[in-house]
């Protein structure tokens, strides 16, 4: 644990203290930033969500329109 810490090798309370509290700030900065980071991207995937349902509706309505006939590679297109 002491290495994961990279606590200074001074023996003064106060030196360790002080490297503890710089830590502590730095990791609360990096969980803050990944927090803002989480939150971004949880808006924009509820917002490529909607669009995602948006498209897949629009192409159904189309498919329906068209009668919902697929067209085989092997087929003509009507205009032949």
């Amino acid at each position: 644990m002491r290495a994961l810490l990279d606590l200074p090798q001074r023996a003064g309370n106060k030196s360790i203290m002080d490297h503890l509290e710089e830590k502590i700030a730095h990791l609360i900065r990096a969980v803050d930033d990944l927090s803002d980071t989480v939150a971004r991207q949880d808006s924009e995937i509820a917002t490529l969500t909607r669009r995602v349902e948006m498209l897949m509706r629009r192409e159904a309505e189309r498919e329906s329109d068209m009668g919902g006939s697929v067209t085989l590679g092997n087929e003509r297109p009507p205009h032949y």
